[in-house]
């Protein structure tokens, strides 16, 4: 047994858990490889009870994926392509529009806007979309292109970070998701992904993001060639920028798909794995409020359990994702809101239709939908 487990105990987590106590690297240890899986899910619980009551979150949104031509070529990628492989395809701008536009009139909240790396397109296409878009639907919040795109588009420009990020905010973004990330570790990205932004860039995008106004997500994709020890540096790492910033609206653990990649040798994560990533999440990001099971990669049944063990975000209803699902992930490509609001009902909770940046539009309790 090593030194820190010596000083942690069950007693000790719980002790720092119910009053409101940071968790160390070694409390994380402990959860993850020591803590009975039962008592683990009931302080997750109970810290999910804490920041959002009964209430899960849910959106009504619809995925652009622009484009799966990519220069970047990760190894724990199915969704990339070079220019010339079969398969491989790039909307123009007036495609995405008539894309999107297609499900306006399903009561759509946001575009959820993300793409590749692709080694034509100029920064003024991307701009191009996201004003299309925003000036024909001021309503409807644009969320869209990772911190590993944004860096990207950077290069591509000869612009700053902060420039890039201005201008598709005055083009009309709101908010940026959470991808990216993998693991921020720079020994596992040079293996994995060494042709895009690092951990420090990641980083530092979404930084600059938040400085300029706008909220994002956090991701970690776990389940690869990462140890138990990286997952819970990264995310300390993330805690420590949240504190800086206060910019992180959700965490999103990310489990990885094996299929078509280039390491499908590796085993997919189970789902008791699955639940502890979630569950410890919530216990060691006291400062990020969200903790959300993506569906689309976890199952819906699995994503049902993890609001027991944390969660209390379960993304949106999607209408058509395409970059997990090129992994074979074993679920549907979107549901119907009446769906997930009948999902969350069951699991116990109170369904709550949220915009992108968590004011509550819907909160169906009892049956009746109520107008907040």
């Amino acid at each position: 047994m090593n030194m820190s487990a010596s000083t942690v105990s069950a007693d000790s987590v719980k002790e720092k858990v119910f009053n409101n106590i940071r968790l160390t690297k070694e409390d994380g240890l402990f959860l993850y490889k020591e803590c009975d899986f039962l008592d683990l899910a009931g302080m997750a619980k109970a810290k999910k009870r804490q920041l959002s009551g009964a209430e899960v979150y849910f959106n009504v949104n619809c995925h652009i994926n622009l484009s799966n031509v990519c220069v970047s070529r990760c190894k724990f990628c199915a969704f990339g392509r070079n220019k010339e492989d079969e398969g491989a395809y790039s909307m123009s701008p007036e495609e995405a529009f008539d894309y999107g536009s297609a499900y306006v009139e399903t009561g759509i909240t946001e575009f959820h806007v993300v793409s590749a790396m692709h080694p034509d397109r100029q920064f003024s296409y991307y701009v191009d979309v996201i004003s299309r878009l925003h000036n024909a639907y001021p309503h409807i919040h644009i969320q869209g292109f990772t911190a590993v795109e944004i860096y990207y588009f950077a290069q591509i420009s000869g612009l700053s970070v902060r420039q890039v990020l201005t201008e598709l905010k005055n083009a009309g973004l709101g908010s940026m998701p959470g991808g990216g990330a993998e693991i921020l570790n720079d020994d596992i990205r040079a293996g994995l992904c060494p042709n895009k932004a690092g951990s420090r860039e990641w980083l530092d995008v979404h930084s600059s993001a938040h400085e300029l106004g706008m909220k994002t997500n956090c991701t970690m994709l776990y389940g690869h060639v990462e140890t138990l020890e990286n997952r819970i540096e990264h995310m300390m790492l993330l805690r420590e920028l949240q504190d800086q910033t206060g910019g992180f609206q959700a965490f999103i653990p990310l489990p990885f798909l094996p299929e078509n990649t280039g390491i499908s040798h590796i085993t997919r994560t189970g789902s008791l794995d699955d639940l502890r990533t979630i569950a410890v999440s919530r216990l060691m990001l006291d400062n990020i409020r969200h903790i959300k099971a993506f569906w689309i990669m976890l199952t819906l049944p699995i994503a049902q359990i993890s609001l027991d063990f944390g969660a209390d975000d379960l993304d949106g209803t999607i209408v058509e994702e395409r970059i997990m699902h090129a992994a074979n992930a074993n679920t549907e490509k979107g549901i119907s809101k009446s769906h997930m609001v009948d999902l969350i009902k069951k699991s116990g909770y109170i369904p709550c239709e949220r915009d992108t940046v968590y004011n509550i539009l819907h909160r169906y309790n009892e049956g009746v939908t109520e107008e907040i």
